[in-house]
Protein backbone atom coordinates (compact mmCIF):
# COMPACT_ATOMS: atom_id res chain seq x y z
CA UNK A 1 0.00 0.00 0.00
CA UNK A 2 1.24 3.29 -0.93
CA UNK A 3 2.36 5.05 1.96
CA UNK A 4 0.62 8.79 2.76
CA UNK A 5 2.71 11.70 4.02
CA UNK A 6 1.29 14.71 5.83
CA UNK A 7 3.53 17.97 3.87
CA UNK A 8 2.71 21.02 5.92
CA UNK A 9 3.59 24.05 4.39
CA UNK A 10 3.72 27.11 6.53
CA UNK A 11 1.97 30.23 5.08
CA UNK A 12 2.57 33.95 5.22
CA UNK A 13 -0.74 35.50 5.53
CA UNK A 14 0.43 39.14 4.31
CA UNK A 15 -0.52 38.71 0.91
CA UNK A 16 -3.65 40.59 1.19
CA UNK A 17 -4.79 44.21 1.81
CA UNK A 18 -8.01 43.01 3.28
CA UNK A 19 -7.05 44.02 7.30
CA UNK A 20 -6.50 47.81 7.34
CA UNK A 21 -3.81 47.50 9.90
CA UNK A 22 -1.33 45.88 7.23
CA UNK A 23 -1.32 49.57 5.32
CA UNK A 24 1.22 50.28 8.17
CA UNK A 25 3.92 47.88 6.37
CA UNK A 26 2.18 48.01 2.82
CA UNK A 27 0.77 51.40 2.42
CA UNK A 28 -0.15 50.29 -1.42
CA UNK A 29 -2.71 47.98 -0.18
CA UNK A 30 -2.55 44.77 -1.33
CA UNK A 31 -0.08 43.52 1.42
CA UNK A 32 3.67 42.45 1.05
CA UNK A 33 3.29 41.98 -2.59
CA UNK A 34 4.19 45.64 -2.76
CA UNK A 35 7.48 44.13 -1.54
CA UNK A 36 7.65 41.39 -4.15
CA UNK A 37 6.64 43.59 -7.05
CA UNK A 38 9.33 46.35 -6.19
CA UNK A 39 12.65 43.73 -5.49
CA UNK A 40 15.34 44.43 -7.44
CA UNK A 41 19.03 42.23 -8.20
CA UNK A 42 21.64 43.74 -5.03
CA UNK A 43 24.59 42.01 -7.36
CA UNK A 44 25.67 40.40 -10.59
CA UNK A 45 23.95 36.80 -10.70
CA UNK A 46 21.16 37.67 -7.77
CA UNK A 47 17.77 35.76 -8.55
CA UNK A 48 15.72 38.57 -7.92
CA UNK A 49 13.46 40.36 -9.09
CA UNK A 50 11.50 37.01 -9.32
CA UNK A 51 7.92 37.07 -10.30
CA UNK A 52 4.68 34.82 -9.33
CA UNK A 53 3.14 33.13 -11.96
CA UNK A 54 -0.46 33.31 -10.27
CA UNK A 55 0.15 37.12 -10.39
CA UNK A 56 -0.11 39.29 -7.04
CA UNK A 57 -3.46 37.52 -6.20
CA UNK A 58 -5.35 38.53 -3.12
CA UNK A 59 -4.65 34.96 -1.13
CA UNK A 60 -8.06 35.99 1.55
CA UNK A 61 -10.22 35.84 -1.64
CA UNK A 62 -12.00 31.98 -1.43
CA UNK A 63 -11.79 31.74 -5.66
CA UNK A 64 -8.15 32.47 -5.48
CA UNK A 65 -7.65 29.59 -2.14
CA UNK A 66 -9.94 27.36 -4.29
CA UNK A 67 -7.32 27.38 -6.83
CA UNK A 68 -3.96 27.58 -4.62
CA UNK A 69 -6.34 24.51 -2.77
CA UNK A 70 -6.21 22.22 -6.14
CA UNK A 71 -2.35 22.88 -7.04
CA UNK A 72 -1.24 22.13 -3.43
CA UNK A 73 -3.48 19.13 -2.86
CA UNK A 74 -2.27 17.41 -6.26
CA UNK A 75 1.11 18.54 -5.60
CA UNK A 76 1.35 16.54 -2.31
CA UNK A 77 0.79 19.23 -0.11
CA UNK A 78 -1.88 18.34 2.14
CA UNK A 79 -2.01 20.47 5.37
CA UNK A 80 -1.34 24.55 5.88
CA UNK A 81 0.18 25.69 9.01
CA UNK A 82 -0.83 29.07 9.49
CA UNK A 83 1.75 32.13 10.69
CA UNK A 84 -0.91 33.49 13.20
CA UNK A 85 -0.80 36.81 14.78
CA UNK A 86 -2.50 38.54 18.07
CA UNK A 87 -1.40 41.94 18.84
CA UNK A 88 -2.35 44.62 20.79
CA UNK A 89 -5.51 42.20 21.82
CA UNK A 90 -6.57 41.22 18.84
CA UNK A 91 -5.53 39.11 15.94
CA UNK A 92 -3.76 40.31 12.66
CA UNK A 93 -3.71 38.95 9.29
CA UNK A 94 -5.96 36.64 9.77
CA UNK A 95 -8.35 37.45 6.79
CA UNK A 96 -6.42 34.58 4.85
CA UNK A 97 -7.67 31.79 6.89
CA UNK A 98 -10.99 33.04 7.60
CA UNK A 99 -12.09 34.57 4.32
CA UNK A 100 -9.37 32.81 2.03
CA UNK A 101 -9.03 29.66 2.61
CA UNK A 102 -12.30 28.59 5.30
CA UNK A 103 -14.20 30.15 2.46
CA UNK A 104 -12.97 28.05 -0.24
CA UNK A 105 -15.36 25.47 -1.54
CA UNK A 106 -12.66 22.48 -1.30
CA UNK A 107 -10.95 23.45 1.62
CA UNK A 108 -11.97 20.04 3.08
CA UNK A 109 -9.14 18.70 0.29
CA UNK A 110 -6.73 20.04 3.24
CA UNK A 111 -6.15 20.47 6.84
CA UNK A 112 -4.90 23.32 8.59
CA UNK A 113 -3.29 24.39 11.55
CA UNK A 114 -1.84 27.42 13.75
CA UNK A 115 1.82 28.34 14.46
CA UNK A 116 1.28 31.38 16.70
CA UNK A 117 3.72 33.35 15.30
CA UNK A 118 3.92 35.39 18.91
CA UNK A 119 7.09 37.01 18.22
CA UNK A 120 7.35 41.07 18.26
CA UNK A 121 5.53 42.75 15.21
CA UNK A 122 8.27 44.79 13.82
CA UNK A 123 9.32 47.18 11.26
CA UNK A 124 11.87 45.30 9.28
CA UNK A 125 8.42 44.02 7.32
CA UNK A 126 8.04 47.50 5.75
CA UNK A 127 11.29 48.64 3.17
CA UNK A 128 11.12 51.88 3.96
CA UNK A 129 12.73 51.12 7.32
CA UNK A 130 16.14 49.44 5.65
CA UNK A 131 16.44 46.45 7.51
CA UNK A 132 15.29 48.49 10.82
CA UNK A 133 14.17 46.76 13.52
CA UNK A 134 12.00 49.03 15.75
CA UNK A 135 8.84 47.03 17.98
CA UNK A 136 5.38 48.22 16.51
CA UNK A 137 3.44 45.41 18.77
CA UNK A 138 4.46 43.74 21.77
CA UNK A 139 3.77 39.75 21.48
CA UNK A 140 3.93 38.88 24.78
CA UNK A 141 0.79 38.44 26.53
CA UNK A 142 -0.58 37.58 29.82
CA UNK A 143 -2.64 35.10 31.74
CA UNK A 144 -6.28 37.19 31.00
CA UNK A 145 -4.86 37.99 27.43
CA UNK A 146 -4.03 34.18 26.86
CA UNK A 147 -7.04 32.63 28.05
CA UNK A 148 -9.37 35.09 25.67
CA UNK A 149 -7.03 33.87 22.89
CA UNK A 150 -7.28 30.40 23.98
CA UNK A 151 -11.09 29.82 24.13
CA UNK A 152 -11.18 31.61 20.83
CA UNK A 153 -9.28 29.53 19.48
CA UNK A 154 -10.91 26.43 20.63
CA UNK A 155 -14.29 27.67 19.37
CA UNK A 156 -13.31 28.82 15.97
CA UNK A 157 -10.45 26.70 14.92
CA UNK A 158 -10.19 23.79 16.71
CA UNK A 159 -13.52 22.47 16.02
CA UNK A 160 -13.39 22.13 12.51
CA UNK A 161 -13.25 19.02 10.86
CA UNK A 162 -10.42 19.85 8.76
CA UNK A 163 -8.18 20.99 11.45
CA UNK A 164 -5.04 19.04 11.86
CA UNK A 165 -4.98 16.66 14.31
CA UNK A 166 -2.77 13.94 15.82
CA UNK A 167 -4.39 11.14 17.48
CA UNK A 168 -7.28 13.24 17.85
CA UNK A 169 -5.79 15.86 19.66
CA UNK A 170 -5.60 19.20 17.69
CA UNK A 171 -2.27 20.60 16.90
CA UNK A 172 -1.47 23.77 18.12
CA UNK A 173 2.28 25.06 17.34
CA UNK A 174 4.62 27.77 19.45
CA UNK A 175 6.74 30.19 17.58
CA UNK A 176 8.57 31.64 20.90
CA UNK A 177 8.63 29.66 23.76
CA UNK A 178 11.11 32.45 25.77
CA UNK A 179 8.66 35.28 24.69
CA UNK A 180 5.72 32.80 25.81
CA UNK A 181 7.11 32.66 29.17
CA UNK A 182 7.71 36.47 29.72
CA UNK A 183 4.30 37.51 29.12
CA UNK A 184 2.95 35.10 31.73
CA UNK A 185 5.42 36.16 34.16
CA UNK A 186 7.90 33.32 34.54
CA UNK A 187 7.81 28.95 33.95
CA UNK A 188 5.91 27.62 36.48
CA UNK A 189 2.78 30.60 34.88
CA UNK A 190 3.72 29.68 31.76
CA UNK A 191 3.05 25.99 32.76
CA UNK A 192 0.02 27.11 34.53
CA UNK A 193 -1.26 28.31 31.48
CA UNK A 194 -0.47 25.20 29.31
CA UNK A 195 -2.24 23.51 31.95
CA UNK A 196 -5.44 25.60 31.35
CA UNK A 197 -4.93 25.45 27.39
CA UNK A 198 -4.98 21.61 27.55
CA UNK A 199 -7.98 21.34 30.40
CA UNK A 200 -10.30 23.67 28.03
CA UNK A 201 -9.19 21.80 25.05
CA UNK A 202 -10.50 18.52 26.77
CA UNK A 203 -13.60 20.37 28.24
CA UNK A 204 -14.44 21.07 24.39
CA UNK A 205 -14.54 16.87 23.55
CA UNK A 206 -11.01 16.37 22.48
CA UNK A 207 -8.47 13.94 23.95
CA UNK A 208 -5.79 16.68 24.89
CA UNK A 209 -4.03 19.50 23.02
CA UNK A 210 -1.04 18.40 21.07
CA UNK A 211 1.15 21.26 22.06
CA UNK A 212 3.70 21.94 19.09
CA UNK A 213 7.74 24.00 19.75
CA UNK A 214 9.31 25.45 16.91
CA UNK A 215 12.92 25.40 17.84
CA UNK A 216 14.65 28.77 17.57
CA UNK A 217 17.89 30.19 16.82
CA UNK A 218 20.29 32.00 18.90
CA UNK A 219 21.61 30.56 23.00
CA UNK A 220 18.31 28.29 22.73
CA UNK A 221 19.71 24.79 23.90
CA UNK A 222 16.88 22.37 23.72
CA UNK A 223 19.08 19.46 24.92
CA UNK A 224 20.71 20.22 28.15
CA UNK A 225 24.18 21.37 27.63
CA UNK A 226 25.15 24.20 28.66
CA UNK A 227 26.67 27.07 26.38
CA UNK A 228 30.32 27.67 26.36
CA UNK A 229 31.76 31.29 26.73
CA UNK A 230 31.55 34.21 27.69
CA UNK A 231 27.31 34.54 28.41
CA UNK A 232 28.02 38.75 27.30
CA UNK A 233 29.46 38.18 24.29
CA UNK A 234 27.91 39.21 20.90
CA UNK A 235 27.09 37.99 17.85
CA UNK A 236 27.36 39.31 14.30
CA UNK A 237 24.47 38.45 11.91
CA UNK A 238 22.62 39.50 8.94
CA UNK A 239 20.71 42.14 11.31
CA UNK A 240 23.49 42.99 12.92
CA UNK A 241 25.66 42.94 15.65
CA UNK A 242 23.91 41.64 19.33
CA UNK A 243 24.22 40.10 22.56
CA UNK A 244 23.56 36.18 23.41
CA UNK A 245 20.83 35.77 25.40
CA UNK A 246 21.28 32.68 28.10
CA UNK A 247 17.61 31.14 28.24
CA UNK A 248 17.16 27.76 30.03
CA UNK A 249 15.34 26.67 27.59
CA UNK A 250 15.91 22.76 28.49
CA UNK A 251 14.46 23.89 31.79
CA UNK A 252 11.80 25.26 30.08
CA UNK A 253 10.66 22.39 28.01
CA UNK A 254 10.90 19.83 30.87
CA UNK A 255 8.61 22.09 32.78
CA UNK A 256 6.22 22.83 30.16
CA UNK A 257 5.16 19.61 28.31
CA UNK A 258 6.04 19.66 24.40
CA UNK A 259 4.30 16.68 22.51
CA UNK A 260 6.39 17.34 19.73
CA UNK A 261 8.68 19.99 18.07
CA UNK A 262 9.66 20.91 14.59
CA UNK A 263 11.52 23.92 12.62
CA UNK A 264 10.81 26.85 10.47
CA UNK A 265 13.52 27.52 8.78
CA UNK A 266 16.33 25.53 8.57
CA UNK A 267 18.56 29.38 9.61
CA UNK A 268 17.44 28.18 13.26
CA UNK A 269 20.43 25.85 13.22
CA UNK A 270 23.04 26.60 10.30
CA UNK A 271 24.35 29.11 7.91
CA UNK A 272 21.78 29.32 4.75
CA UNK A 273 24.18 31.85 2.95
CA UNK A 274 26.14 28.77 1.00
CA UNK A 275 25.08 26.70 -1.79
CA UNK A 276 21.78 24.56 -0.63
CA UNK A 277 23.59 21.18 -1.49
CA UNK A 278 26.30 22.49 1.25
CA UNK A 279 23.85 22.68 4.60
CA UNK A 280 22.40 18.71 4.22
CA UNK A 281 24.64 17.17 6.59
CA UNK A 282 23.63 19.92 9.41
CA UNK A 283 19.86 19.15 8.45
CA UNK A 284 20.78 15.31 9.06
CA UNK A 285 22.66 16.40 12.23
CA UNK A 286 20.05 18.35 13.69
CA UNK A 287 17.39 15.67 12.77
CA UNK A 288 19.21 12.84 14.52
CA UNK A 289 19.88 15.22 17.27
CA UNK A 290 16.54 16.40 18.12
CA UNK A 291 15.84 13.05 17.82
CA UNK A 292 17.49 11.67 21.02
CA UNK A 293 15.88 14.59 23.31
CA UNK A 294 13.27 12.35 25.10
CA UNK A 295 11.13 15.30 25.28
CA UNK A 296 9.15 15.56 22.61
CA UNK A 297 9.07 13.76 19.07
CA UNK A 298 10.71 15.75 16.46
CA UNK A 299 9.10 15.95 13.23
CA UNK A 300 11.77 16.85 10.41
CA UNK A 301 11.85 19.83 8.20
CA UNK A 302 12.67 21.35 4.78
CA UNK A 303 13.33 24.70 3.54
CA UNK A 304 13.17 26.35 0.19
CA UNK A 305 15.85 28.19 0.53
CA UNK A 306 16.81 31.84 2.24
CA UNK A 307 17.28 35.11 0.94
CA UNK A 308 15.68 37.97 2.30
CA UNK A 309 16.46 40.59 0.59
CA UNK A 310 13.60 42.26 -0.85
CA UNK A 311 12.59 43.74 2.25
CA UNK A 312 15.71 45.72 2.28
CA UNK A 313 17.81 48.50 0.06
CA UNK A 314 20.90 47.74 1.56
CA UNK A 315 22.38 43.97 0.72
CA UNK A 316 21.59 41.47 3.08
CA UNK A 317 24.94 38.95 2.68
CA UNK A 318 22.87 35.88 3.73
CA UNK A 319 22.08 34.32 0.59
CA UNK A 320 21.23 31.01 -0.76
CA UNK A 321 22.33 29.69 -3.52
CA UNK A 322 20.80 26.72 -5.97
CA UNK A 323 18.33 25.60 -4.31
CA UNK A 324 17.13 24.41 -7.62
CA UNK A 325 13.88 21.69 -8.10
CA UNK A 326 16.38 19.12 -8.57
CA UNK A 327 18.25 20.29 -5.13
CA UNK A 328 14.94 20.62 -3.03
CA UNK A 329 13.90 16.89 -4.35
CA UNK A 330 17.11 15.48 -2.56
CA UNK A 331 15.85 17.29 0.73
CA UNK A 332 13.09 15.53 0.12
CA UNK A 333 14.26 12.34 -0.02
CA UNK A 334 16.34 12.96 2.87
CA UNK A 335 13.04 13.72 5.06
CA UNK A 336 11.15 11.18 3.71
CA UNK A 337 13.65 8.85 4.85
CA UNK A 338 14.24 10.49 8.17
CA UNK A 339 9.99 9.73 8.35
CA UNK A 340 10.71 5.74 6.87
CA UNK A 341 13.48 4.49 8.91
CA UNK A 342 12.03 6.11 11.97
CA UNK A 343 8.04 4.12 11.33
CA UNK A 344 6.33 7.38 12.54
CA UNK A 345 2.88 6.56 13.11
CA UNK A 346 2.03 9.69 11.98
CA UNK A 347 4.94 10.70 9.02
CA UNK A 348 4.73 14.87 9.58
CA UNK A 349 6.93 16.61 7.71
CA UNK A 350 6.98 20.85 8.00
CA UNK A 351 7.88 22.94 5.20
CA UNK A 352 9.17 26.75 4.44
CA UNK A 353 7.14 27.64 3.31
CA UNK A 354 3.99 27.72 0.81
CA UNK A 355 4.16 31.61 0.09
CA UNK A 356 7.69 33.15 1.98
CA UNK A 357 8.50 35.19 -1.59
CA UNK A 358 10.10 37.85 0.57
CA UNK A 359 12.36 35.02 2.24
CA UNK A 360 12.90 33.36 -1.30
CA UNK A 361 11.20 30.13 0.48
CA UNK A 362 8.63 29.53 -1.10
CA UNK A 363 6.61 26.72 -3.02
CA UNK A 364 4.56 28.94 -5.11
CA UNK A 365 5.38 28.81 -9.09
CA UNK A 366 7.31 32.02 -10.51
CA UNK A 367 9.22 32.99 -13.70
CA UNK A 368 12.14 31.03 -12.57
CA UNK A 369 11.53 27.43 -12.05
CA UNK A 370 7.77 27.23 -13.36
CA UNK A 371 6.28 24.57 -11.20
CA UNK A 372 9.49 22.89 -10.49
CA UNK A 373 9.36 23.40 -6.94
CA UNK A 374 5.83 21.68 -6.78
CA UNK A 375 6.08 18.94 -9.51
CA UNK A 376 9.41 17.87 -7.03
CA UNK A 377 7.11 17.18 -4.24
CA UNK A 378 4.81 15.35 -6.54
CA UNK A 379 7.52 13.46 -7.78
CA UNK A 380 8.35 12.39 -4.26
CA UNK A 381 5.22 12.15 -2.48
CA UNK A 382 2.19 11.22 -5.09
CA UNK A 383 4.01 9.88 -8.01
CA UNK A 384 6.50 7.15 -6.41
CA UNK A 385 5.11 4.05 -4.11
Amino acid sequence: MKKQYDIAAYVWPAYTGDDPRNHIFWNEGYGEWQTVKAATAKFEGHSWPRKPLWGYVNEADPAVMEMEIEQAASHGVNVFIYDWYWYDRRPFLEECLNNGFLKAKNNKKMYFYLMWANHDGVSFWDKRSDGGWTTIWDGRVDRAEFERIVNRIIEKYFKLDNYYKIDGCPVFDLYDLKHFIEGLGGLEQAKDAIDYFRAQTKKAGFPDLHLQLNLMSGAEDYNGTRLQGDPDATVVGEFGERKVELFDAYKAITTIKFDSATHYQFRAFTDMGRNYEEVFPEVVAEGEKELLNPNFTYFPHVSMGWDNNPRTYRLMPCVCKNNTPENIEKMLRLAKKFIDEKDYKTPLITVNSWNEWTETSYLEPDNIYGYGYLKAFKKVFVDED
